[in-house]
């Protein structure tokens, strides 16, 4: 399962900057604060990729910027400018462009300060005022809902992006740092912009190549919505580094060496997996840490593409190669410019080594994406003409945007972007328009999982955009589902299991039917018990079990009904253990002369119905009941269970020949009776032998015959026993004795049955 929230929001605030000023600081422990960067540092850090930077830009936007904001703090108290300040050092590693370092500067002044566009403008120029009020919030639009105002704001934002990537860049620096410094936040507010940035920013860098930011982004989301099982992935992480330390030095010296003396110069070097790579792929491939064979991956840095080709065959002719793992992106890049060749060997140690081969205008695409043009250099025309030509990533985004455009209103173009932008996810909607966010290749159960455990459980069937269709069926962006659901299902079929693709349903799946089988036992196990001490005329109290436990060996009532269910304890054991001088008698009609099947079948008449005899109800009862594997047990057949220890109660004929191999065993015979419901038909499971005439047409009488009477066939097999006779035994589904006497006389009357009897195993 990609990892979700466990909560639905999706989309929210999409554009609602985080750094809020001024704000009443959360209580947290004091840290010692670092330095602000100066000017001087700022233009140091640009000149050192840009040396012809314009340093007055540069000095006069730090001033303006730190005027503007003045006394304005953060949540964390610190200065307000910090947070532009910070912004500006982020997009410096990313080696922008002077106007998008003064656009980070001045990002959030027309929004938080008195500063103006036109302001902007005359002081800075038009191109980093057009920038500024891509990034500015609508703060005082009046619209209608608070879903419409969001939706407004994501289309002002990729609109802004379409028209200039700069403003993209900007936007994802400005949530990195306000992803790092969240812990000053609410703890409500820090889970909302932890969503929005994993539903948003995270896929948006990843769409732009930006695998760097894209990967931080999500690890800081990851830590803040489950530090949980973040802390546990870390520490995993650790101990393996510190236990391969070794081995990861190893590799690395021995490809370089390969590649040395075949005459290759390249860069190599380790990397692992980041936290929430690694979760996501447990969750979607359930699968645990132990599992994972990639963790950490090599990269084989060379000077151009034929090296590249040439890396590839020295690797592939000195270790053998994982078969399935070999994907070239050099010949066909990825949508968002990634070029690569990716395979995976057996190398030393017998260690799988994943390997990604290419140069170095590749690695720094891989991890920097768009970012890794350099708008800064003469020639290269206004970003967004430059990357049209450039970038695979922006030319589709901005065509993407463009048809996203024609939407008629907010909430429209709101829905459209979700379908459209993120390709790795399944958007789907609920009857009353909720939204639900599943991994690709999501079905219909793990819809209605994520709307709810109990809709899961209790989900019957279902219809897709208004069709009723199967719940295994896979869903597609856009789609509306509606979850048919009943309350007689208490727990869903465990074959679930294997269908469901997120591990939230499977997981669901795997405790709800654990929880329905112990229910089971126990429901089983104090109905024996009860029976028990009815028969022995003793008084049963749960409060007087509670006393016994310890003697059981047990630590609640449910675990030693449970275990009597099983077959694990006797009843009276729990007797014993309740009323020491409690002597258990061994019924007569148990002895070995003469059988409780062999008496009951003396008689002819149906019993009256015991009081402590437990009710049968069939296969979807509250029992763990089955029948008898060779013919069954039908309705109006007098019946006797027998206990197997931890498969449940299977259920007898009395005339059935197999209940002669438990006579020895009295202790597992118990008694039962039918308690169907008029009111609610089911099928029972039976077997009947035919002796039919081998000529043509024959079966198709037999079927017919089974058919017309609305009998169901599960199973059929044929042995030819004459040149002129053929022995065709069934096994079918009826209601009731009666209902299969009926299909009997009616087969004894077709010509082409000699003989037709019923099987009892």
């Amino acid at each position: 399962m990609v990892y979700r929230r466990h909560r639905p929001t999706q989309m929210m605030a999409a554009t609602e900057s985080v750094a809020v000023a001024p704000t009443a600081p959360v209580a947290r422990p004091a840290k010692p604060r670092a330095r602000m960067m100066r000017q001087y540092d700022l233009v140091e850090r640009v000149r050192s990729y840009n040396p012809n930077t314009n340093e007055d830009l540069l000095n006069r936007a730090y001033v303006y910027a730190m005027k503007a904001h003045g006394s304005q703090t953060r949540a964390s108290g610190d200065p307000y400018f910090s947070h532009p300040l910070e912004v500006a050092a982020i997009l410096t590693d990313l080696k922008l462009d002077d106007a998008t370092i003064v656009a980070a500067l001045l990002h959030d002044t027309i929004e938080d300060t008195e500063a103006t566009r036109a302001e902007i403008d005359q002081i800075f120029g038009p191109e980093i005022g057009a920038l500024v009020e891509g990034l500015t919030k609508l703060k005082r639009l009046e619209l209608v809902s608070r879903e419409a105002k969001q939706a407004e704001n994501l289309r002002k934002l990729l609109l802004a992006i379409a028209d200039d990537v700069r403003v993209l860049l900007v936007k994802l620096a400005d949530r990195l740092h306000n992803m790092r410094t969240l812990d000053f936040v609410p703890t409500e507010s820090r889970r909302r912009i932890a969503e929005e940035t994993l539903d948003i920013y995270a896929p948006l860098a990843g769409l732009m190549g930006m695998q760097e930011m894209r990967e931080e982004l999500e690890d800081l989301s990851f830590r803040t919505l489950d530090p949980e099982a973040y802390t546990v992935v870390m520490q995993r992480l650790d101990a393996l580094a510190e236990r391969n330390r070794n081995l990861i030095g190893e590799i690395e010296d021995q490809l370089s060496n390969n590649l040395r003396h075949r005459g290759l110069g390249a860069r190599v070097y380790g990397r692992r997996k980041k936290p929430f790579s690694i979760w996501t792929k447990m969750e979607r491939k359930s699968i645990g840490f132990e599992q994972l064979s990639d963790i950490f991956g090599f990269r084989v840095v060379v000077n151009d593409i034929e090296s590249c080709y040439r890396a590839l065959g020295i690797v592939h002719t000195t270790w053998p190669v994982v078969p399935g793992r070999f994907k070239d992106y050099i010949s066909t890049p990825k949508q968002n410019d990634y070029r690569s060749i990716h395979t995976t060997v057996i190398g030393p140690g017998n260690q799988r080594v994943e390997l990604q081969i290419r140069t170095e205008e590749m690695d720094q695409i891989a991890e920097r994406g768009i970012a890794a043009h350099a708008f800064y250099k003469e020639g290269a025309g206004s970003p967004t003409e430059f990357l049209k030509r450039e970038s695979n990533a922006f030319a589709w985004l901005r065509h993407t945007i463009g048809i996203l455009s024609e939407s008629a209103n907010p909430e429209e173009f709101l829905e459209h972007t979700k379908l459209e932008l993120f390709h790795d996810q399944v958007f789907c909607f609920t009857p009353k328009g909720k939204l639900i966010a599943l991994p690709r290749h999501a079905n219909v159960i793990d819809f209605a999982y994520a709307v709810h455990t109990d809709v899961g459980n209790s989900a019957v069937g279902c219809k897709i955009n208004g069709k009723f269709a199967p719940l295994s069926s896979e869903l597609q962006n856009g789609d509306e589902v509606e979850v048919l659901t009943s309350e007689a299902q208490a727990a869903p079929p465990s074959a679930w299991e294997t269908l469901a693709v997120t591990g939230k349903a499977r997981a669901a799946i795997r405790r709800a039917t654990r929880t329905a089988v112990r229910d089971q036992y126990v429901g089983l196990g104090r109905r024996i018990v009860e029976r028990l001490f009815e028969r022995a005329k003793i008084e049963y109290a749960d409060d007087k079990l509670k006393g016994a436990l310890p003697r059981l060996a047990r630590t609640s009532i449910e675990d030693v009904m449970a275990a009597v269910g099983r077959g694990e304890i006797k009843a009276s054991h729990v007797a014993r253990a309740m009323y020491p001088d409690y002597k258990e008698e061994r019924v007569a009609r148990y002895g070995v002369k003469k059988g409780l099947a062999a008496k009951l079948k003396e008689k002819s008449s149906e019993p009256p119905r015991s009081p402590v005899a437990i009710p049968i109800g069939g296969i979807n009862s509250d029992l763990p009941v089955k029948f008898a594997p060779n013919g069954g047990a039908v309705p109006g057949d007098r019946i006797v269970g027998i206990v197997t220890p931890g498969e449940g109660i299977t259920i007898y004929p009395i005339q059935a020949p197999a209940l002669k191999d438990f006579e020895e065993e009295p202790e597992r015979w118990l008694d039962v009776r039918w308690d169907i419901e008029d009111s609610v038909p089911q099928r029972f499971p039976a077997r009947i032998r035919v002796e039919n005439v081998n000529e043509p047409g024959a079966l198709a009488q037999i079927a017919t015959v089974i058919a017309e009477h609305d009998g169901n066939i599960d199973n059929i097999s044929m042995q030819r026993r004459s040149p002129d006779f053929t022995e065709t035994t069934i096994d079918l589904e009826v209601y009731d004795l009666k209902h299969l006497s009926a299909i009997l006389a009616q087969l004894r009357a077709k010509a082409v049955v000699a003989r037709v009897e019923r099987v009892n195993g």
